[in-house]
């Protein structure tokens, strides 16, 4: 099932799909009118379920395996997959940046095809999972400050120097950017990509959903959440400065009963450890701290450039689903907590 949430995605989506072989696809044909008032949801963000209403009943009616959406201008990719009991689940923007990065490394390793000097880029608020696909296929993982222009200012970097070639880019908030010349997040690539992983999966027996788990069982569980507070006018603005500056003066040494390792504060280009050891921080300034516990999870806190918003990012590992979930919970609940004091 493919959408385009009444956008521009439904002009190349499509045509693209079929180039590569794709040609059973089902439109769903409402959402391919283009309207910039969104007639048929109430917010056209891939990210969330309730964009996927109608692809769901599509996909109901026609037992599709997966459906795809792109956003009214076709830079974010979501995408939703059939349970074995029918529902559809829709994949975090973390989780299909994952499938995506180990299908392209491994195909890529395993026909003699990933340079030695090959490089994965992602914002410092998305999931380490991908760190850690990267490194196994001996890529190296590069992180930036949130915003795309980061992620091409590095591939910019690399073609001056030589140093590294760009493989992926991808950030926590659906965005996906596969071959460089975009210079963007683009969609377009993220649909063929996504279609090309669920095809070679469902070819060994999987649905996306299971190869989600053979990845979580070799890399680990991790569980990500993000939760934004917003605080609108002058009182909410000097809220937000308030709560950034109670943690940056008075940092916590543990949360959810889990030990604090170090602190990545970008506002002072500075990483302390536990130690009292401190090494720089060499991306540009940003009000941001990023606390990492010892088992390698983090949580993140980040006012929004853009809204009266402060946001908390929380990449969570354990040695299951239900022991991740676990503990997100506890160092969700202790932090938000804390703010609320």
């Amino acid at each position: 099932m493919f959408t385009p949430l009444h956008g521009t995605g439904g002009i190349l989506g499509v045509p693209a799909l079929n180039s590569v072989g794709f040609t059973n696809i089902i439109r769903v044909e409402e959402q391919f009118v283009n309207d910039p008032n969104f007639g048929t949801i109430k917010s056209p963000n891939p990210e969330n379920k309730e964009a996927f209403k109608l692809a769901i009943d599509y996909g109901e009616k026609y037992d599709g395996d997966i459906l795809v959406g792109t956003d009214p201008d076709a830079d974010r990719l979501g995408v939703a997959v059939r349970t074995k009991t029918g529902e559809y689940n829709v994949l975090s923007g973390n989780q299909i940046g994952a499938l995506i990065l180990n299908y392209l490394l491994k195909q890529k390793k395993n026909q003699g095809e990933l340079p030695t000097n090959a490089a994965v880029l992602k914002s410092i608020v998305t999931s380490d999972l991908g760190r850690e696909i990267a490194e196994f296929y001996g890529a190296e993982m590069i992180e930036v400050l949130t915003g795309f222009k980061f992620i091409a200012e590095k591939i910019k970097q690399f073609e001056e120097t030589g140093s590294h070639t760009f493989e992926f880019g991808y950030e926590e908030s659906n965005g996906y950017m596969v071959k460089s010349f975009t210079r963007d997040k683009d969609a377009i690539q993220a649909v063929l990509a996504i279609s090309e992983v669920a095809l070679d999966a469902k070819e060994r027996g999987f649905t996306l959903l299971e190869e989600l788990d053979n990845i979580f069982s070799q890399f680990g569980f991790y569980k990500e959440d993000l939760v934004s507070l917003t605080l609108s006018g002058k009182d909410g603005s000097e809220r937000i400065k308030e709560i950034m500056a109670s943690f940056r003066n008075q940092l916590p040494t543990s949360m959810g009963g889990e030990k604090i390792a170090h602190v990545e504060d970008y506002l002072r280009s500075e990483k302390s450890f536990a130690s009292g050891e401190t090494a720089p921080i060499t991306l540009p300034r940003a009000d941001v701290l990023k606390f990492y516990l010892e088992d390698g999870s983090w949580f993140c806190l980040r006012p929004s450039g853009t809204e009266p918003k402060i946001k908390f990012y929380f990449s969570i590992k354990g040695a299951s689903e239900a022991a991740s979930t676990a503990k997100l919970e506890k160092i969700r609940t202790e932090l938000l907590e804390r703010i609320e004091k």
